[in-house]
């Protein structure tokens, strides 16, 4: 069975893809309680014929589309919320809210109405059902696995097969790139509170200070990084926070650092954790003092399953061409927690350069306060999602032709 040319539908909506972008552009929210933004989701995809359900804990959205033969699930994942970052790109549709869409979810939430368009438009011959996954609280403290404990992998009551999800970035525009195997990190936040008494800055001798134990655990930790890891299985260890005394004349009786953290595998997570407790421990006994020790982890590593990130870049170059589609060398040490779902789900992430022509890729990052998405790329974000999960399956149901 042959694919429909969704890349030409996509033009189509295109228009109402990008007033639906600049609208969430201008009225970004934070972490998991986003009203408007579920609003105005709910609205466009009001008349689809979608089983539409939102979340106890969170602002999210699950909508299914129920194909009109029989068969599994694919799961299409978008995230919502923005970034406590005031924006200063004088766009004239730019956020006055002192929030800022710095990392692309607004073109991410509107790609992924444009995915529930396209594929309710050829409902009847879908052998199976697609979840759209409108997500809160990427950014903070994850809304991914709220949103699984809330049923969103059963949203369809068949098994999920595989799941996709596409996030824009300040890259080549139109260019899409992902790769097999562990895509982007997992982190973790470290919190080190070193344990001594106090006193007076003159008579430092008469104190158990934990300042310079502190001082010599953040370097410590930094040699630590090229002395127990492997260069091909890296992490980076980033101190970030240091905390003493108030007041220059006084010797705390504690003194604290905290640390970013990434990690690319499970074992070196493991690893990391046990060599930490040994510094922290072994470098404060040394200055007469103890150690507390907070290692929390957040989002683990983000792994792309091989088979379909194959698949993935085989079926977007068909559609984009190959000049469009490369295959990352090296993960990315960011972090991201889609990450959940692909924990329980085969699927992979994919990266879409959206600078705008004109504009070098290079001069702002993601998260910056000046980054521009150009979302005349909205429709072919859109298009790539529904022909993933439409290709997929056809692959389940033995009708696959690319």
């Amino acid at each position: 069975m042959s694919i429909p040319d969704l890349r030409s539908a996509a033009q189509s909506i295109l228009p109402d893809l990008v007033t639906l972008r600049r609208t969430l552009h201008a009225n970004p929210e934070l972490g998991t309680d986003l009203p408007f933004t579920q609003a105005q989701v709910l609205e466009a995809l009001a008349g689809l014929g979608l089983d539409v359900s939102t979340g106890d804990s969170l602002t999210s959205v699950a909508a299914v589309l129920r194909g009109g033969r029989p068969g599994p699930a694919v799961l299409l994942r978008g995230d919502m919320d923005a970034l406590p970052v005031t924006e200063e790109t004088g766009l004239d549709f730019a956020s006055t809210n002192g929030n800022m869409h710095a990392c692309g979810h607004d073109l991410h939430t509107a790609g992924l109405v444009g995915a529930a368009r396209l594929l309710a438009a050829h409902r009847d011959e879908l052998p199976g059902s697609v979840i759209f996954m409108f997500q809160p609280a990427e950014e903070s403290d994850g809304g991914a696995e709220p949103m699984i404990a809330e049923g969103v992998l059963e949203a369809a009551g068949v098994p999920v097969v595989a799941a996709y999800g596409i996030h824009v970035e300040a890259d080549v525009r139109g260019r899409f790139t992902t790769r097999g195997g562990p895509l982007m990190a997992g982190f973790a936040d470290l919190h080190v509170t070193i344990h001594g008494a106090g006193g007076h800055s003159s008579q430092p001798q008469s104190t158990r200070d934990p300042v310079p134990a502190v001082a010599e655990l953040a370097l410590a930790l930094n040699t630590m990084t090229t002395r127990s890891f492997d260069i091909f299985d890296p992490v980076v260890v980033t101190v970030t926070q240091l905390q003493g005394a108030q007041a220059t004349n006084v010797i705390p009786d504690d003194a604290s650092l905290a640390a970013s953290i990434r990690f690319l595998s499970a074992e070196s997570l493991a690893l990391l954790q046990e060599r930490v407790g040994e510094i922290a421990e072994g470098i404060a006994r040394a200055h007469r003092c103890t150690a507390s020790v907070d290692f929390e982890v957040g989002f683990p590593v983000t792994v792309n399953d091989p088979a379909e990130a194959a698949l993935v870049t085989q079926r977007l170059r068909g559609l984009f061409g190959e000049e469009n589609v490369a295959t990352l060398e090296h993960p990315r040490m960011g972090s991201e927690d889609f990450s959940f779902v692909l924990e329980r789900v085969p699927g992979a992430f994919v990266f879409l350069g959206a600078t705008p022509e004109g504009i070098d890729p290079d001069a702002e990052t993601n998260h910056s306060p000046r980054v521009q998405f150009d979302d005349d790329l909205l429709g072919d974000q859109a298009a790539a999602l529904a022909h993933l999960a439409y290709a997929r399956l056809l692959d389940e149901a033995g009708e696959t032709t690319d």
